[in-house]
């Protein structure tokens, strides 16, 4: 599969419009959850996926297939393009300690008390913007508080409480459906 990975790279690299389908139909689920988990709506996540697939193939000849792996380059950019639609919808970050607007999230898991993952990614989008953003970059994407606070020009104490306030609500609302 990887090798196949890496042929469709090269082709769509000489702009070849199949392989580009081909990468785009290989990853598109994949790339669409990174963009669902950063956005509370889905028309936010389709704007963030189109900016995303066009900066993705526009910058394909950067992408060394014998340096690194695609999955990860390609999920990197799809953050990258969502913290961006983030900085411009909201400015500042610290403004985001709003409470939680969940219509009625006890109807996602009523007859289980195993909660799947497209719940969850749900309660994840239900989260403020800023409270999910950071619950992502620190808790699915791996980066320090420092790391966070630099990339949304936040200070590291404001990166700590977004997340603690995160997790809680997550867990709130988990106790709630399960």
């Amino acid at each position: 599969m990887q090798v196949q990975v890496k042929q469709l790279i090269s082709k769509a690299k000489k702009k070849d419009r199949s392989a580009q389908m081909d990468l785009y139909q290989h990853f598109k689920s994949y790339w669409y959850a990174i963009c669902l988990r950063y956005n509370g709506n889905r028309f936010d996540a389709d704007d963030c996926l189109q900016n995303g697939l066009i900066n993705i193939f526009s910058k394909l000849d950067q992408f060394d297939v014998k340096r690194g792996d695609f999955k990860s380059w390609s999920a990197q950019v799809m953050v990258n393009d969502n913290l961006m639609f983030l900085r411009k919808k909201k400015n500042n970050f610290e403004a985001f300690d709003t409470e939680m607007d969940v219509e009625d999230v006890s109807t996602i898991s009523e007859e289980s008390n195993v909660i799947s993952s497209e719940n969850l990614t749900k309660l994840i989008q239900a989260l403020p913007d800023g409270y999910r953003t950071v619950f992502n970059l620190y808790v699915l994407e791996g980066y320090t508080h420092n790391e966070i606070a630099s990339i949304l020009e936040i200070s590291i104490g404001t990166s700590k409480s977004q997340l603690s306030k995160a997790r809680k609500l997550l867990q709130h609302q988990l106790e709630v459906v399960i």
